[in-house]
């Protein structure tokens, strides 16, 4: 069975008690350990380590990682004035999104980098600012992630502009007298290390292609091994040969290209856990399931019923007995599809899990939650809060982050006929 990454049984009582259940919680332990492996990855000229924030946007979380050195990768407007709005500079956040909304210009003069993701950006970009830098992100023409839904390369993805349309790029670019400094590729979360390297390298072929860019950006979406049975990526390993492909260019060319890389779920997936409260305990009969009922779902956690996503559960009752039990964990909405322990990539095929036996009141540890969780949730859902979160520091002191909704914010925004 999976155990606690972080937490002790008695620092989760203790957590509950005193800010309530449901509850994430962040450990600073783990996050400055992620944080130090990210900055160490391999590079001949220089590397920034942008956080992709989308993967959670809390305030103190964005605080913590850019006063430890890291930069920030936004995925839209409202990221980049979040951003700022914990006090981060315009000059360390780089934009690269879907959206670009009719006020992009506003952040930008501000200070912000814009990575144009389509050939109408670039040309909405020249338009605003001809004669300035700009970076282009590009699909190589291949792609991979832990799902179809986290590949964001090749034909069937719509991230980037296409590589087969670099001599549009190249005619807009001249149009405007714009001059392009960096390259941005990014395949998709959870992607093979392979694939992602073989990216590496085509990404340095199209750098080639502009004798202006000085930075090379080849995303994140190293593979996390959230569960004991899966295989995580090693840094050192996959990007030792990027770095001497990048000496390697470095001499062909004579052009020392600076290194980005923007992982989310690396540095965030294991430095999280949600705790919740076993609320009720029904079964089908002999010839079904028992079902253990939690007071969280995909209010909290979304990605069992978006991917079919693979989260340890930890049952940690009150009064141990030793025992343990097949149980099917569900959450609190109103769905079917609220299922915690559905089959890898199957969201609608039940998979119970072998844990220890429970009763009502106890709690339930959901690990590896820091990413793409807190920040991608559906939120509201039946009119539940959005939940509180707690960082654990290293003493063991822990601090609250985010206090848990009120039901006068959740429809403060509404208006009566």
């Amino acid at each position: 069975m999976e155990t606690l990454r972080f937490l002790t049984k008695a620092q989760a009582y203790t957590l509950t008690e005193t800010y309530g259940s449901p509850i994430y919680v962040y450990s600073e332990m783990k996050l400055n350990k992620h944080i130090s492996e990210l900055l160490a990855f391999p590079n001949p000229f220089g590397l920034t380590v942008r956080y992709a924030m989308k993967a959670c946007s809390t305030r103190a979380i964005l605080q913590h990682v850019t006063g430890l050195g890291l930069h920030i990768d936004a995925s839209s407007i409202h990221e980049c004035y979040r951003a700022m709005a914990a006090g981060i500079a315009p000059d360390k956040i780089s934009l690269s999104s879907q959206e670009l909304s009719a006020d992009f210009a506003d952040v930008i003069k501000l200070g912000v980098k814009l990575n144009a993701c389509s050939l109408n950006q670039l040309k909405r970009y020249g338009q605003t600012f001809p004669g300035c830098d700009i970076g282009i992100r590009l699909n190589p023409g291949l792609g991979s992630g832990g799902t179809f839904k986290t590949n964001v390369g090749g034909p069937a993805s719509s991230f980037g502009i296409w590589h087969e349309y670099l001599p549009q790029v190249k005619e807009i670019v001249k149009r405007h007298n714009l001059k392009v400094i960096r390259i941005h590729t990014h395949i998709g979360s959870g992607s093979d290390p392979e694939v992602w390297q073989r990216v590496a390298l085509m990404s340095l072929a199209m750098v080639k292609e502009f004798p202006d860019v000085t930075v090379l950006n080849l995303g994140g979406g190293y593979k996390v091994a959230r569960m004991n049975s899966e295989k995580g990526t090693d840094l050192q390993t996959v990007g030792q040969p990027v770095a001497e492909a990048i000496r390697t260019f470095a001499h062909d060319t004579g052009r020392k290209l600076h290194l980005e890389i923007e992982p989310g779920t690396y540095l965030m997936a294991n430095s999280a856990a949600l705790i919740t409260t076993v609320t009720d305990c029904v079964d089908t009969g002999k010839k079904g399931y028992s079902f253990i009922k939690i007071n969280s779902g995909m209010t909290e956690i979304l990605r069992p019923s978006l991917y079919g996503a693979q989260h340890p559960i930890i049952m940690l009752p009150r009064n141990e007995t030793g025992k343990t039990e097949s149980y099917v964990v569900v959450g609190h909405c109103c769905e079917t599809g609220d299922l915690i322990t559905c089959a890898p990539d199957d969201v609608s095929a039940l998979a119970p899990r072998e844990l220890n036996t429970c009763a009502i009141g106890d709690l339930c540890v959901i690990e590896g939650v820091g990413a793409y969780c807190s920040s991608m949730t559906t939120k509201n859902y039946n009119s539940y809060p959005e939940t509180a979160e707690v960082i654990l520091f290293s003493d063991g002191t822990h601090k609250l982050i985010r206090r848990r909704q009120t039901l006068e914010q959740i429809t403060q925004n509404e208006l009566s006929l």
